[in-house]
């Protein structure tokens, strides 16, 4: 149930990002705004939300993730959506055609190499 409930939050979030309304986001660790104006040029704008938002990382799961970093794939903001991401701590879901576990390992890489 409480995955489910995030899951929701997180759909919830997600349209609220893509849509052309929206301010920049404040980046709470920082206070300061992350701009958010490449949002209207992805190629996930108007893409239903759950395909981004996979339930687990198995089975049926890893064909949606493939789904949704095919879109990722045909879009011009790849690399800010990414940069977004990491910046704003989104764990959850494909973000610059990046899977939560790959994500992951990417903040892992990083902090390695800024450790060295």
């Amino acid at each position: 149930m409480f995955y489910a409930t995030n899951r929701v939050a997180l759909v919830a979030a997600f349209c609220v990002i893509t849509d052309s309304r929206v301010a920049d986001a404040p980046d709470l660790d920082s206070g300061r705004s992350i701009s958010m104006n490449w949002r209207n040029r992805s190629a996930c704008f108007g893409v239903n939300p759950e395909l981004f938002f996979p339930d687990g990382s198995t089975g049926r799961a890893l064909l949606q993730i493939e789904e949704a970093k095919a879109v990722c794939r045909q879009c011009e903001v790849i690399e800010t959506c990414l940069k977004w991401a990491m910046e704003s701590g989104q764990d959850a879901g494909v973000w610059g055609g990046l899977s939560e576990e790959e994500r992951r390992a990417l903040k892992r890489r990083t902090r390695v190499r800024r450790a060295s």
